[in-house]
């Protein structure tokens, strides 16, 4: 197996949840995957656990990805930890890895730096200020808070952020584009993160022209990437493209 290799003309290349295409999602495996290749940074999702640690998924509960259902941010990390994945969300129960299990936030801004890839990563469901604070240290402890860039569907967490520090890149999340927005991203000064459905070359242009860098996901098909890239996107946000 392996990616599907495109001509980026200088667009920057993200793994979504590592090289998802390849390996399982969010896990060490698909951030180790990523690292070995040309990919500019390696996005993952981070949820707060009942205890207050900060682990690796991308939805609320375990379902799609395992064996046993449990809700993310009612359990504890230990008991998080001690769940197996599916090697791919269609094996489902017919082959589980010992090896693929819920990474902690740590662990992936290893990787990341180890490989020196940006981290991009995705703060889901709204913090508060004080695990805000705890990501960011914890980042700052392994010495790589520059090389990440923290994106959000919840405006604000992005806001805290920036007061903890004001000049770290942030993209806000977003499905569908209202012209209102553009306003807020330039008071707080942020970069747009925005499915690949709601971008045109007009968009791009006007956002750029306010000083706003935009991130498009989650193209998968080279023809589409071909079409981003005419468009003049800073970042491609990919499971299999290269």
């Amino acid at each position: 197996m392996d990616t599907i290799k495109i001509k980026n003309k200088g667009v920057k290349i993200i793994a979504h949840r590592g090289l998802s295409g390849i390996e399982c999602e969010n896990t060490n495996a698909a951030f180790v995957a990523a690292g070995n290749r040309s990919y500019f940074g390696i996005e993952t999702d981070i949820h707060v656990t009942k205890d207050g640690k900060f682990v690796v998924i991308h939805d609320n509960d375990t379902s799609r990805v395992s064996s046993e259902n449990v809700v993310v941010e009612e359990c504890t990390l230990e008991t998080l930890r001690k769940i197996r994945l599916f090697d791919t969300p269609k094996a489902n129960a017919d082959f589980t890895r010992s090896d693929l299990c819920l990474p902690e936030l740590y662990e992936y801004i290893r990787i990341c730096k180890r490989y020196n890839k940006k981290a991009i990563l995705e703060l889901k469901n709204r913090f508060t200020t004080d695990n805000i604070k705890k990501v960011i240290d914890e980042i700052k402890s392994q010495d790589y808070l520059s090389d990440v860039i923290f994106i959000s569907f919840n405006f604000d967490n992005l806001v805290d952020i920036k007061k903890f520090i004001p000049e770290q890149k942030v993209q806000f999340l977003i499905k569908l584009w209202d012209d209102e927005l553009i306003e807020k991203l330039k008071a707080h000064k942020m970069d747009l993160d925005i499915s690949y459905k709601g971008i045109t070359k007009e968009l791009v242009k006007k956002l750029h022209k306010n000083g706003i860098e935009v991130n498009c996901w989650t193209v998968d098909d080279e023809a589409l990437a071909k079409r981003m890239i005419s468009y003049g996107v800073d970042y491609i946000t990919t499971n299999i493209l290269e």
